[in-house]
């Protein structure tokens, strides 16, 4: 009865962080460092970039846009749930949410499609490897 129910919790906490030891085989751990792309409103285009690291069980982020002066402004959370990764800055009132998008041969991330939220309004990026 206590293997059962060990095994049941062991069950349920993996179920409620989202993070297996096999997503860290198909290369989430490739997800570390910088990612960069172009963010579309109107007109107007601003470079962004994430710094992404990796501090014991958890990620953190840093926000880097030279046009917008922002030089490593850090995220208030990073989480990371299966292939989604969510990044929450509340200085900006502003998240990002993504979906890790893996190469062919699966070993490593090639970019991560998602969305900017802010202020009500949604602006798809998609954000790639970048050498900062």
């Amino acid at each position: 009865m206590k293997m059962k129910t060990a095994l049941a919790a062991t069950v349920l906490a993996i179920l409620l962080t989202g993070t297996t030891s096999a997503q860290v085989e198909t290369g989430q751990d490739s997800l570390i460092g910088s990612w960069a792309g172009t963010l579309v409103i109107g007109r107007d285009s601003f470079d962004l970039s994430f710094n992404l690291t990796q501090q014991a069980d958890s990620y953190g982020a840093a926000l880097i846009s030279r046009q917008l002066g922002i030089y490593g402004m850090p995220a208030e959370s990073v989480k990371l749930t299966n292939n989604r990764i969510t990044i929450r800055l509340d200085m900006l009132g502003a998240e990002y949410t993504g979906r890790l998008r893996m190469n062919e041969s699966g070993s490593e991330i090639a970019f991560i499609d998602g969305e900017w939220f802010q202020e009500g309004e949604m602006v798809p990026i998609i954000l790639r490897p970048s050498e900062n």
